[in-house]
């Protein structure tokens, strides 16, 4: 009985071995089996991304330590650039314009959640046309609308003065006198921003349900609660990306500002932004050295302001 038992345990087949199972993360195992490729296809954006953001930020960097002959050639001079900087008045003037201009672009935020939630309205006729018709002006090319606004703003013949004298006022010189210069030039920023900042609002209010102001207008809620109490605070995370692009555009304020009030206008002195300095430093003084060290300090007032931004959207960002 032992012996016939034996025989048949011996001639049993045996059963297949079960395949051995990884007790590996998954992650882990991932990482192995894709191996170079992924690389491979983020390969050009790293390029790209080094040779025209990265590389420049570093070279800039290494050029305001230095000193530019006329002819070229570079020569280290420590901190000489960031102390003469620091110590010439006409930076904090420039840093102040930038500021201004920033602030009264900005402004122009509220009054594009505004026009979103308007164009956003069920049943609104030309819908369409009027989101194009606000979206062109940030197109355009800046040169063409300095130009168009340049005319407007003639102190002798400009449209704007010949309304404000339809109401009695007697309207200034608006890019030759200080001051007003700069307000002029903000004011056009605002008005050819809105069309951005509409878009992305406009995008925004599509992703809020109907039914929330179905039932808030059941509720009692007027039009204003409604925009008061659904709208604002369910559109923050979009306010928050215009306020940081638009922030960050401000502050490079370069083009607008030339093309309107030109390089020879006297109000340039207390008119001018950040770039506008840097520009004056390295193309019109030829001083690339100091030129690179204002290039740094907008470098790190847009980083640090950025970054303020982030940290402060806590508080107010519905996410």
């Amino acid at each position: 009985m032992t012996t016939t038992t034996r025989q048949t345990t011996a001639t049993r087949p045996s059963s297949p071995s079960r395949p051995h199972h990884d007790d590996r993360p998954r992650s882990t195992r991932a990482h192995r089996t894709d191996g170079i490729w992924p690389w491979l296809f983020v390969l050009p954006l790293l390029i790209g991304v080094g040779t025209f953001f990265i590389w420049p930020i570093l070279q800039t960097f290494w050029y305001s330590f230095t000193s530019w002959g006329v002819f070229g050639g570079a020569t280290f001079t420590g901190l000489a650039n960031y102390g003469r900087l620091l110590t010439d008045p006409q930076l904090y003037q420039s840093l102040v314009n930038t500021i201004v201009y920033t602030v009264i672009v900005l402004l122009g935020i509220p009054i594009a959640v505004w026009l979103a939630s308007l164009l956003n309205t069920p049943g609104l006729r030309f819908a369409q046309f009027y989101r194009v018709l606000f979206f062109l002006p940030y197109v355009a090319m800046p040169a063409a609308i300095a130009l168009v606004w340049r005319i407007m703003y003639n102190g002798d013949f400009g449209i704007v003065n010949w309304f404000l004298g339809l109401v009695g006022i007697d309207g200034p010189y608006w890019i030759s006198t200080p001051g007003f210069a700069l307000v002029a030039v903000s004011l056009v920023g605002l008005w050819s921003s809105l069309g951005f900042s509409m878009i992305i609002l406009g995008a925004g209010l599509k992703d809020i349900p109907p039914e929330l102001y179905e039932a808030a207008e059941l509720d009692g809620a007027s039009r204003w609660r409604q925009f008061h109490a659904l709208t604002v605070p369910l559109l923050t995370p979009s306010i928050f990306f215009v306020l940081v692009v638009t922030t960050i555009s401000s502050f490079q304020l370069f083009d607008l500002l030339y093309a309107i009030l030109g390089s020879t206008n006297p109000v340039i002195p207390k008119t001018m932004s950040l770039v506008f300095y840097f520009y004056n430093a390295g193309f019109i003084d030829n001083d690339k050295g100091f030129a690179a060290a204002i290039a740094m300090v907008i470098f790190v007032l847009i980083g640090i302001i950025t970054v303020l931004q982030f940290r402060v959207q806590r508080k107010w960002v519905q996410s």
